[in-house]
């Protein structure tokens, strides 16, 4: 990425989305979640005088793309952020016979509205999981959805933050225990991708090499993925078998900008 920056003309920022941008299993000091976006808002706001950058964050858990676009959206029209960060439609596209080409036509009239109401607008392509057990059948369906995606960034001059390419999620340690959603230093990789897909520059490499690791033998690995499907796997099927989300009851952690 040429000609990246120190400081970025930004000072205010809304993320939208669902788990992945609220912050899932990266624990922050008040015992709320912390997560990729309010990494990258600390990163934009670093070296700034105290109160010169603002944030908000909207994203809830569980949250399909048309709920995000009749809950998160209008208020960025209200607020008219100068960046919002828009990663949706990942739970959509791991429902059963979704259709990423449909799913991606009602992203793009989303990001239609946010190029309307935000000075810069950035996506996020899907993870590529060919090494996820539970969704490396779906491989093909993200494939998909990440070419429209491309496109629809380019017909409405987005910046892009690829996850699809970036290697060091492929780490195991990148993920949290449930597998679903990023452990704290995989929310830090995405962070400083998402940082430097903005132009700025930042001191760590997303791309970074993990430290080595202890092999793990077969029957480990066994245990661990039965003792997985317990806790994590069963429950959530469960879950959507139900019709149940996550984040039934939830709301928004940070729904207006504030000072970082």
């Amino acid at each position: 990425m040429p000609n990246l920056q120190e400081t970025l003309d930004l000072d205010s920022y809304v993320a939208l989305g669902d788990s992945f941008t609220e912050g899932l299993n990266d624990p922050a000091a008040d015992g709320a979640f912390a997560g990729w976006a309010d990494r990258l808002a600390a990163l934009l706001a670093a070296g700034r005088p105290p109160g010169g950058f603002k944030y908000a964050n909207l994203a809830v858990r569980g949250r399909l793309l048309d709920q995000i676009v009749a809950e998160q959206v209008p208020e960025v029209r209200r607020i008219q952020p100068d960046l919002v960060t828009f990663c949706a439609g990942g739970n959509d596209i791991l429902r059963p016979g979704s259709d990423p080409d449909e799913v991606a036509e009602r992203f793009e009239a989303a990001v239609a509205q946010l190029a309307d109401s935000a000075g810069t607008v950035l996506i996020c392509t899907g993870f590529d999981t060919r090494g996820v057990p539970l969704f490396k059948h779906l491989r093909g369906k993200i494939a998909t959805y990440n070419g429209h995606m491309r496109a629809v960034a380019d017909r409405h001059g987005c910046k892009v933050a690829d996850l699809w390419s970036l290697r060091a999620v492929q780490d195991r340690r990148a993920w949290s225990e449930d597998r679903l959603h990023l452990s704290p230093e995989g929310h830090q990789r995405v962070a400083l991708l998402a940082a430097r897909s903005l132009g700025l520059r930042t001191e760590q490499d997303p791309e970074a090499p993990w430290p080595s690791a202890p092999a793990v033998s077969s029957a480990e690995l066994r245990r661990e993925n039965l003792q997985w499907a317990r806790e994590f796997l069963l429950p959530w099927v469960g879950r959507r078998l139900r019709g149940e989300s996550s984040g039934d009851h939830v709301e928004a952690k940070r729904p207006e900008l504030m000072p970082l």
